[in-house]
């Protein structure tokens, strides 16, 4: 069994296509929760904006580690040593079981202080503590969807991603349905029925991933169960590899919480405003994140076979597709703004507030498009710290900006918003440096 990449389009799209498509089902996901709970009224729409960036700041957490770990799979296919591959998904597993515990206790104790002490409105805290405290259950089932992912496409395998993630956006979108407005028996638990219907799908689309990864063979072919005891060195190398990408992935997306505190001093309005664009955001990304996990997997494929000199040539064929496909999705959402914003079924205040943050969000999508490349071909090379460090500058210039801007200043949401171009730029110049530099051609993992 070969698991070593070429160096061609082709290949590219063969791993890229499989993986937006298991990226845009769950986005899918987030737009349909918020579609229905936007039937509860403007409150539920805004508090679906803290309640998912603040589960989200988990799912980040589980997110770096399925980084690291995919880093080094995909390492050990490019060397070819298939019978290292494995050990080092069940030492991910056991890891990201670990820092699920450590999330729901978190959440439970902490979580409502927090809550109480930023948010304003008493009663959206107590709606948003309640929700927490049933959606965090779902965090163990996630971290082993998400080190299943770093198997697959560590492996070169992104094709079956689409078959849990299908399952996951079916069940969730039923159950949204009939938990929040009690349709099909089922009883109408309203805000907090989005928190079942989440959990269930979740623990469905990880169940039908593992029987397909059993019926296709792909356990026997990668030899999983050769080797799946406790293995000290692989947990210790994975967690050298994943801890500053963890890091740098929980601080971003804690900035982000940051962010929309400050936009709820601005009222629901502009707290549901923002909601949709994180909505939009995640799901127009989805090229674009699929062309960075692939860079990542590849990046580090291609260093594993030893031919160095191959990598910016991948990254420069990488950045064509991302972008291209970054300005397909720009020149959308500048021609169709109110179409994009009218299944939120707010009104048209709602979409006049909401468009000229979409036309900044739409830039930010293209700047992203290539920032994300040259950031996850640093993670590609192994050297997270690299990525840990660039994500910190990053984030201190985003928050010092919007706390400025937002709450000193009290100046409309769309200068906040304009934060995406300061973080995007900078995560970009260090990351091309460094990938320039040649400094990572003599680094192992």
């Amino acid at each position: 069994m070969n698991l070593q990449v070429k160096v061609t389009n082709r290949q590219i799209l063969s791993i890229a296509l499989p993986i937006s498509a298991s990226i845009v089902v769950p986005q899918i996901n987030f737009i349909t929760n918020n579609i229905f709970l936007g039937g509860l009224g403007q409150k539920s729409l805004a508090l679906a904006g803290i309640t998912g960036v603040y589960y989200l700041i988990f799912a980040v957490v589980g997110h770096g580690l399925n980084n690291g770990l995919q880093a080094l799979i995909s390492r050990r296919a490019g060397e070819n040593r298939i019978d290292a591959i494995g050990n080092l998904f069940w030492q991910g597993v056991r890891i990201s079981l670990v820092f699920a515990a450590i999330g729901i206790l978190l959440t439970w104790l902490v979580a409502p202080r927090v809550l109480h002490w930023s948010l304003h409105d008493e009663e959206g805290v107590k709606m948003a503590v309640q929700f927490l405290n049933i959606r965090i259950i779902g965090l163990p089932f996630l971290y082993v969807y998400q080190m299943r992912n770093a198997l697959l496409v560590g492996t070169n395998q992104s094709k079956y991603l689409i078959l849990g993630t299908a399952t996951e956006a079916v069940v969730n979108i039923f159950l949204d349905y009939c938990l929040i407005y009690g349709k099909m028996g089922l009883p109408a638990l309203g805000f907090n029925g989005a928190a079942y219907a989440s959990v269930v799908a979740e623990i469905a689309g990880l169940v039908v991933i593992f029987i397909v990864i059993h019926a296709k063979g792909i356990s026997r072919q990668l030899q999983l169960f050769r080797s799946w005891g406790f293995d000290a060195a692989n947990t210790k190398l994975i967690l050298k590899q994943s801890s500053p990408l963890i890091l740098q992935h929980t601080i971003s997306i804690t900035s982000w919480e940051f962010f929309y505190i400050l936009i709820e001093h601005h009222g629901d309005q502009a707290l549901a405003v923002s909601n949709t664009m994180r909505n939009i955001f995640g799901f127009f990304g989805c090229f674009t994140w699929a062309f960075a996990a692939t860079t990542n997997t590849m990046v580090s494929n291609i260093i594993g076979q030893d031919i160095h000199h191959r990598v910016i040539e991948l990254i420069h064929k990488l950045i064509k597709w991302s972008v291209g496909f970054a300005l397909i999705v720009c020149v959308f959402l500048n021609l169709f703004p109110h179409a994009c914003l009218s299944i939120y079924g707010q009104g048209e205040d709602f979409i006049q507030a909401a468009i000229p943050v979409l036309r900044i969000v739409s830039f930010a999508l293209v700047l992203m498009s290539v920032s994300v490349i040259w950031l996850n071909a640093v993670t590609g090379t192994g050297n997270s710290k690299m990525n840990l460090a660039t994500e910190t500058a990053a984030i201190i210039l985003y928050c010092i900006y919007n706390y400025i801007v937002l709450e000193k200043l009290n100046l409309p949401i769309t200068w906040g918003w304009a934060s995406e171009v300061i973080y995007w730029s900078t995560l970009l110049i260090p990351s091309f440096w460094y990938m320039h530099s040649g400094h990572w051609k003599t680094r192992k993992i």
